[in-house]
């Protein structure tokens, strides 16, 4: 392995050296991976952040009337986005004081709504809509007496053409104010460095909260647990660097994750989910390891690869097509020993797990994850368990089969990484 180590790191780096470009992030809104890395600027205190302390939809589907309960006001810009069809309010950061089923009643023209925490200092509320809309007019009435401030927003049907135009000119005033995320921090820049750099990736984030327990457990709660507590073994091991792509409650697109292994020129890196699945919900149970793959090898891969696809749909984030892909000799190289390192962690990781937690029928598996697909970095998925099944939550929250997890993986990973270990030894040694 120690050979494959060497030449694959030669392609990685001689394929990053033109190529930075091809994984600039597609977010309009991301603001750059700093934003995802830095700590939310929330103030601990939430009553000094603005708070939205009721909503409701009213209407039928010829005029529907969305209406927010403020206790100040503050300014919204509204966009659309089209197929499918939504209308997305983006906020400062504000205090969402709803219950928990805000969001899910359809009514009108609105098929359902969802919000979070967006970015660092940025709420957003996507609205799906069922057909196109225009905004009949929006105003906000002040508070009086014991009535909170409130936000209304009208909407009436209109054409796809007037929706797809009203779209366009929202998002390009949108445009005018965001300054476009950096492609170019290639923080490696190809100086030696004395521990491998592993990048983990807690899935979802934000407004985009995934799959949703039985007893209510969140996963992008679940996963940033348990994300921290790998980052905390691999850390006392001493001889990673490790890193996650977010450390708090935000959304970070899955373009953006992918360009954060590759500039930070990552030797491996970690997605962890903890999805839910509609089919044998009862019966579906265990951790499993994904690899990409173009086709997937079964039905709950393919599943669950679209659910993670969607990310990005669910927070609002305007979706460009892919890249063309790029006919080079090196990238096609690079690639292809990625996929080899990918397949050969899988294997290292399932093995290891196998002694230490329940995994599910055949736990290594394959599908088109989008953000496993850099071109220069191994990269798996790794699906903790399935929400939707009762004895997995109970475990997922558990702080005793967190730990054991998460020695498991430390295990697998000092297992991957000890030929090249071995060889920086040898090497300083000399």
């Amino acid at each position: 392995m120690g050979a494959w180590w060497r030449k694959f790191n030669f392609l990685a780096k001689l394929s990053r050296l033109g190529l930075a470009a091809l994984f600039v992030s597609i977010s309009l809104f991301a603001g750059g991976i700093g934003a995802a890395n830095a700590q939310s600027n929330a103030a601990e205190n939430k009553d000094d952040l603005p708070s939205i302390t009721g909503a409701r939809v009213a209407g039928d589907s010829v005029r529907t009337r969305f209406v927010l309960d403020l206790d100040r006001q503050f300014d919204v810009a509204i966009s659309g986005l089209a197929d499918p069809y939504r209308l997305i309010l983006d906020l400062p950061e504000v205090h969402f004081a709803l219950p928990d089923e805000a969001g899910r009643e359809a009514r009108g023209l609105v098929d359902a709504w969802r919000y979070g925490l967006f970015a660092a200092g940025k709420s957003r509320i996507v609205m799906d809509v069922n057909e196109p809309v225009t905004i009949d007019k929006t105003f906000v009435l002040p508070a009086v007496d014991d009535q909170p401030a409130r936000m209304v927003i009208d909407l009436v049907k209109t054409t796809r053409d007037d929706f797809l135009e009203f779209a366009k000119v929202s998002r390009e005033k949108l445009r005018k104010g965001k300054v476009a995320p950096k492609g170019d921090r290639l923080t490696g820049s190809g100086a030696p460095r004395d521990r491998p750099v592993i990048v983990l990736d807690p899935g979802h984030g934000g407004i985009d909260t995934g799959a949703k327990g039985i007893g209510g457990t969140l996963e992008k709660a679940v996963v940033m647990d348990f994300s921290s507590i790998l980052k905390r073994k691999l850390e006392q091991t001493g001889r990673y660097s490790v890193h996650l792509t977010r450390e708090s409650d935000t959304f970070v697109p899955l373009a953006d994750r992918v360009q954060f292994g590759h500039d930070l020129e990552a030797d491996l890196f970690l997605s962890i989910h903890a999805d839910s699945v509609t089919r044998g919900r009862k019966v579906v149970r265990g951790a499993t390891v994904y690899t990409l793959s173009e086709k997937a090898s079964d039905d709950l891969a393919g599943e669950l690869a679209e659910t993670a696809n969607n990310s990005d749909i669910i927070a609002g984030v305007e979706l460009h097509d892919e890249p063309a892909e790029v006919t080079d000799i090196l990238i096609d190289l690079a690639r292809r020993e990625t996929r080899n390192f990918s397949v050969f962690f899988a294997r290292t990781l399932v093995s290891e797990l196998k002694s230490a937690v329940r995994l599910i029928n055949n736990p290594h598996r394959s599908a088109g994850f989008r953000v496993l697909k850099a071109h220069d970095v191994p990269s798996v998925l790794v699906e903790l368990g399935y929400l939707s099944n009762e004895h997995d939550e109970k475990l997922l929250v558990s702080d005793e089969w967190r730990e054991r997890m998460a020695t498991a993986m430390v295990e697998s990973i000092d297992g991957f990484f000890r030929p090249r270990l071995a060889q920086d030894k040898s090497s300083a040694s000399q």
